[in-house]
């Protein structure tokens, strides 16, 4: 019987052995493959919406990926583990979304459209008048820091559709500020070169004092026209020299808004006027003018107004490079608390 079960040992002992020599090897487990997440995001009125921030949240993850849309209203998420996420797309003035997904691998998952409606008129609530002025001066001093190309002041458009009133105050700070930036020297004395190397206004003459006529004349044209149009009439009138980008709504209707606020402007009450102080500042600024440029180059009165009008429509084709053009030429936009710069 020992013989019978030692015999039965070693065979369970060899089996053992055998089977241990033509185990195959385990293979490592292969990762998942990674999938994306992308979509767009539009306003109710189906404009594309840029700036709207969207988060990617996942189940037991408390980090989470952020984006900004952009000028296509598009976000994009990429090298992603499958499982289960969360989108929480919002901007202000606009009621936040919640999309859920779930991700599979190497899949490339279309969160398509996503529509932010307006949100709900807030309860009203009473801001002091010492208050209001601190907040606009908050807004203005983010207006001061847009330029073209990070480079050309752009200061006289709101970006916020909501922006407060200009106390006079402001309104002066505003000319003022645009008046010696210096930018302002910098194209001031690019065109009096211009107009010396053409020759115009001839009797400036030529040399040093005849460049320092054309840019004296050219810098008090840019100086009266913000001044008086920008500051003094538009305190008196109580308006707004201010354009407002409208951003949003189908082309047709933001063309018009843009050549409408070549002759409208917003009061310091919110509603749409006639432009009083934009338009008589420019006829002011034209006359005063006269003072100044050679005798053989003044205009008389009708000639000013006729310039006036012209002024006005150059303002139209301006407002209209603002809406569609200057937007997405002005880097590092600052982001605004009561409105959106779509």
């Amino acid at each position: 019987m020992r013989r019978v079960l030692l015999s039965l040992g070693v065979c369970l002992i060899g089996a053992c052995a055998q089977a241990q020599q033509v185990a195959p090897q385990a293979t490592p487990t292969a990762e998942p493959a990674t999938g994306s997440v992308h979509g767009t995001v539009e306003s109710a009125d189906g404009t594309v919406y840029e700036g709207a921030r969207v988060v990617l949240s996942r189940p037991g993850d408390l980090t989470a990926a952020t984006q900004q849309t952009d000028s296509s209203g598009g976000f994009n998420f990429e090298q992603l583990p499958p499982g289960q996420f969360k989108l929480t797309i919002s901007s202000s003035g606009f009621q936040t979304q919640l999309v859920s997904g779930d991700l599979h691998a190497g899949e490339n998952y279309d969160a398509q459209t996503i529509v932010l409606p307006m949100a709900a008129a807030a309860n009203s609530v009473e801001v002091s008048a010492g208050s209001q002025e601190e907040i606009a001066e908050a807004q203005l001093n983010l207006e001061e820091k847009q330029r073209v190309l990070g480079i050309l002041p752009n200061y006289y458009v709101s970006y916020d559709p909501n922006a407060l009133s200009l106390t006079s105050r402001q309104k002066f700070q505003l000319a003022w500020r645009t008046s010696i930036d210096p930018v302002t020297f910098l194209m001031t004395g690019t065109i009096a070169g211009i107009e010396q190397a053409n020759h115009t206004f001839k009797g400036y003459g030529q040399g040093t004092e005849g460049y320092a006529k054309r840019f004296g004349a050219n810098y008090a044209d840019s100086f009266d026209g913000d001044m008086i149009g920008g500051a003094i009439l538009s305190s008196i009138f109580r308006q707004d020299p201010r354009y407002f980008y409208q951003g949003t709504g189908s082309i047709r209707s933001r063309a018009m808004h843009a050549v409408a606020s070549a002759v409208i402007c917003k009061g310091d009450n919110g509603h749409w006027q006639f432009d009083y102080s934009g338009i008589l500042g420019g006829i002011a600024a034209g006359g005063i003018s006269n003072l100044y440029y050679p005798a053989g180059d003044r205009s008389g009165v009708e000639v000013t107004f006729v310039n006036a009008l012209i002024g006005t429509a150059s303002a139209a084709a301006q407002n209209l490079v603002q809406e569609f053009v200057i937007r997405h030429l002005t880097p590092r936009l600052p982001a605004y608390a009561s409105g959106q710069a779509h």
